[in-house]
């Protein structure tokens, strides 16, 4: 109920959502796909396979981001055309266009047999929400309210091969809902054009766990690629509603993670992921009737690399912390949408467990994102205005989340 209350908000490269487990959050996601926490189904489908009898895990994230977007040069598309503008020129500066947002995800697993598993994951994994305070200004012409929200079921199964080797796999139905909205004249005005829309889509996930020594543990997982056509109307451009699509690639997530023992109460964790950012080739929206609208992306591939431990202060509480370096898909001013202002980013981590009995234990985290400023240079859904200028942005993260062996 939490998930699908929720809005997502992009913290991640992309527009993707990484909070889906409290656990891996005080950790920077070092080791999220190699076990310690039902959370890593997420990452992993064969970490279903990881505490007998039934267990469950649920996480909660408040994601408070901020960002700016401003507006230092106009003009006509044609190379050196444009306008330089002098700082504080009016409705050059958005305000702060993040919203904020709570992301819950949940997870269950419940052991058939000595060596099978089934489980099921519900999450948010994709999300997008941004809104300038300032809804004339003169970026808004390239998009004003833009938010995409996905609903992730993952049913899942894990089997025990042999000693220490362990197979997962598992079902993606995901609903996404979303809107875009960019203003209908330049300078903008209150005139908007709004697109909304909702589809479902379907895709797998797979996994190996391998152990090969006491202590040692060692997860690769794979979410393959989804693909939403968004079916709605298309509002403000003519007397009527215009039904319409826009079609959203989304794409494939490659973790591999390291779980290692250093002492009894100590444990180095590690995470290298791969995503498949290259699919975002730009965002189509096709109305019934008029001309398609095409919103380049050309994205590159993602990656993240994050490095965290976990110390045992006492048999009841558990202290964690990470580091992680993300590269962005969006490497080139061109790439950079307004309204997805994505860039380079470091995560600093903290988190705590605490036992609070022999069935329920308490996860608590804390991070915080610095997301490297950006430079934009892009034209309107018309082709006609250039606008170029610059992003900050950064996000705080605040998760609780709770572990019960039934």
């Amino acid at each position: 109920m939490a998930v699908v209350g929720a809005a997502g908000t992009a913290s991640a490269g992309g527009f993707a959502v990484r909070e889906q487990s409290t656990v891996f959050l005080g950790s920077a996601f070092a080791g999220a796909a190699a076990g310690g926490s039902l959370g890593s189904m997420f990452w992993n489908s064969a970490a279903t396979a990881q505490f007998p009898g039934l267990n469950s895990e649920s996480s909660y994230t408040l994601i408070l981001p901020n960002a700016d977007v401003t507006v230092t040069r106009l003009g006509a598309p044609a190379p050196g055309a444009g306008l330089t503008l002098p700082p504080g020129t009016p409705n050059t500066t958005s305000g702060d266009i993040g919203i904020d947002a709570v992301v819950g995800a949940s997870y269950g697993a419940y052991q058939l047999s000595p060596d099978a598993w089934v489980g099921i994951a519900i999450n948010s994994p994709f999300g997008l929400g941004t809104k300038p305070e300032n809804n004339n200004y003169f970026g808004a012409a390239l998009g004003r309210t833009t938010k995409f929200l996905t609903i992730n079921a993952n049913p899942t199964f894990a089997y025990r091969v042999a000693p220490g080797i362990t197979l997962g796999a598992g079902v993606q139905i995901e609903y996404g809902r979303g809107k875009l909205q960019f203003a209908t004249s330049f300078p903008p005005g209150p005139g908007t054009a709004q697109f909304k829309g909702d589809d479902f889509a379907f895709g797998a996930t797979a996994g190996i766990m391998i152990e090969p020594a006491s202590g040692t543990s060692i997860g690769l997982g794979w979410r393959s690629s989804l693909t939403h056509e968004l079916e709605g109307d298309l509002t403000g451009l003519a007397p009527f509603a215009i039904p319409s699509k826009a079609e959203v690639n989304l794409p494939d997530i490659v973790t591999l993670s390291l779980r290692q023992s250093v002492m009894p109460n100590m444990r180095l964790l590690g995470t290298v992921e791969w995503t498949n950012w290259s699919r975002f080739e730009n965002l189509t929206l096709t109305p019934s009737l008029g001309p398609q609208i095409a919103i380049p992306a050309n994205w590159s591939d993602g990656w993240f690399f994050s490095a965290g431990g976990e110390f045992d202060y006492s048999s009841d509480l558990t202290l964690r912390a990470g580091a992680a370096y993300e590269i962005s898909p969006v490497d080139e001013a061109t790439k950079r949408l307004t309204t997805i202002p994505d860039n380079d980013r470091v995560w600093l981590n903290i988190g705590a467990s605490y036992k609070y009995s022999e069935a329920t234990t308490l996860d608590f985290a804390y991070s915080h994102v610095f997301v490297k400023d950006g430079n934009f240079d892009r034209t309107n859904t018309t082709g006609q205005i250039r606008e170029q200028g610059n992003v900050e942005a950064s996000v705080d993260l605040i998760s609780v989340g709770f572990r019960t062996r039934w």
